[in-house]
């Protein structure tokens, strides 16, 4: 968690520092976690089949630190999202066939919640955030924006539902009562 949270910082800090004073700075890094170590973006196939084997049938931890700063310093506050993310028990042939498209490669754990016809998460058994898992925890993100009296112009648990198919039990707990 902390691994996270440092590196959004890191990240949100480096663009600030380039930025005209009169901007809001976004960092975001996510790491997969399994049991204590962690999965990275795969520096091959044979490392991201190891991965995949590795989280078959299994629940691991997906987290996301997010960093919000103004580009001066003057401001800055920060989220973790954490999602338990259970994998289906997949076939090595769909393991192979997923590796062969190439997917694989650019992604922190091997794989991507979206990815189909991989489709590695046991998507009706998980209870957490779909977007945190894809890449950006949209509800979290809008909890900080409000930080700095920030309101998006969409209802974001809504679209992101829409755009995901997943339904979110979670965002009445991150933002309130109300999106």
């Amino acid at each position: 968690m902390r691994l996270a949270q440092r590196l959004s910082q890191a990240k949100a800090a480096e663009v600030a520092a380039r930025a005209d004073g009169r901007t809001l700075v976004l960092g975001a890094d996510t790491v997969v976690s399994l049991e204590d170590g962690l999965l990275g973006k795969p520096a091959d196939e044979d490392e991201a089949r190891r991965m995949l084997d590795s989280l078959r049938g299994r629940t691991h931890e997906v987290i996301t630190g997010l960093t919000l700063m103004a580009d001066d310093g003057a401001w800055q506050a920060q989220e973790v999202c954490r999602t338990p993310v259970p994998m289906r028990d997949y076939t090595p042939q769909a393991v192979g066939e997923y590796l062969a498209s190439g997917a694989a490669l650019d992604k922190a754990g091997a794989y991507g919640i979206q990815d189909q016809p991989f489709d590695p998460v046991d998507v009706h058994k998980m209870n957490g955030c779909y977007a945190n898992v894809m890449g950006l925890p949209l509800c979290h993100l809008v909890r900080l924006m409000r930080r700095r009296n920030l309101h998006p112009a969409t209802d974001v648990p809504a679209a992101c539902q829409a755009h995901t198919g997943y339904r979110c039990g979670i965002f009445p707990e991150i933002l309130g009562t109300g999106s």
